[in-house]
């Protein structure tokens, strides 16, 4: 582990803006044309808006940053948005009930807005001839101040359907401290495994890219364990040959490489 900062005495309001970006595939397998379609209208409603912006609410709660304003929608034919533009201090308007669901910012609110968001977006779709079906969630979360991103970390990675996450993890700007001397990170990081759960950390084969004079890292995952049921929609496992099951094993397989490795690989058997 690595050893905290010591409090550094602030010139100021800390400018510092950290972004934690995720892209996070959930893979399996369809057999039929229709199978497929039922594939694509689960995950839309499954990951709608509405329930995207409940995740991001949380997230919210999570790393204790206040919601100013939500905007989301859902799409045609698939996939949905979500962004919340958030700030660390508490917001105080007059004349607004702060019961009600987060709207169009008053102008008479009274608080300082730290430039934070909070996004989703999500790209459910089939490969048109081997039954393999992809959805991916590209999450956000980028504030300024004080408030830590990686505190929903380990949040996401189990909220949503994860067989293999990409995370970047990146700290922009400076700061200053009473001195005028620039801060151009407030926080101890070799890795972002160093804020993964134990949990997180036994299920996923991780690799790490950090550009450590940048603040710039970057974490792949991919699931350790693989039981081909898990990873079949709509057909049970017992409906399938052995010859079917080795076929389809080595689809996902190749699909899950692929997209740890971020390059296009040769099926086994090919020239």
């Amino acid at each position: 582990m690595v050893k905290p900062f010591d409090k550094i005495k602030l010139h100021g309001f800390n400018n510092l803006t950290k972004s934690l970006s995720f892209c996070i595939y959930d893979i399996c397998y369809a057999k039929t044309e229709e199978q497929r379609q039922a594939y694509i209208e689960y995950i839309d409603e499954q990951y709608n808006a509405d329930r995207l912006t409940d995740i991001l609410k949380e997230v919210c709660d999570i790393i204790g940053a206040n919601i100013l304003n939500v905007a989301r929608q859902d799409y045609d034919p698939q996939g949905a948005s979500v962004t919340i533009l958030v700030s660390e201090e508490p917001i105080y308007t007059e004349n607004v009930d702060q019961q009600e669901s987060p709207g169009p910012i008053s102008p008479t609110i009274v608080s300082h807005l730290d430039k934070s968001h909070i996004c989703v977006h999500t790209y459910p779709e089939v490969h048109p001839d081997d039954g393999i079906c992809t959805f991916r969630a590209d999450i956000e979360v980028s504030t300024c101040g004080i408030i830590s991103p990686l505190k929903a970390l380990n949040y996401l990675i189990h909220q949503l359907e994860s067989d293999i996450v990409t995370v970047d993890y990146r700290v922009r700007g400076f700061t200053r401290d009473v001195n005028g001397t620039k801060h151009y990170i407030d926080h101890p990081i070799s890795s972002i495994q160093n804020f993964m759960d134990e949990e997180t950390q036994n299920a996923y084969q991780m690799i790490d890219v950090n550009v450590f004079q940048e603040n710039l890292f970057h974490t792949k995952m991919v699931l350790k364990d693989f039981e081909l049921e898990n990873y079949l929609f709509g057909v049970q496992l017992n409906d399938l040959s052995h010859e079917e099951q080795c076929d389809i094993a080595g689809k996902l397989h190749h699909e899950m490489q692929e997209i740890f490795y971020g390059r296009n690989l040769p099926l086994i058997g090919e020239n």
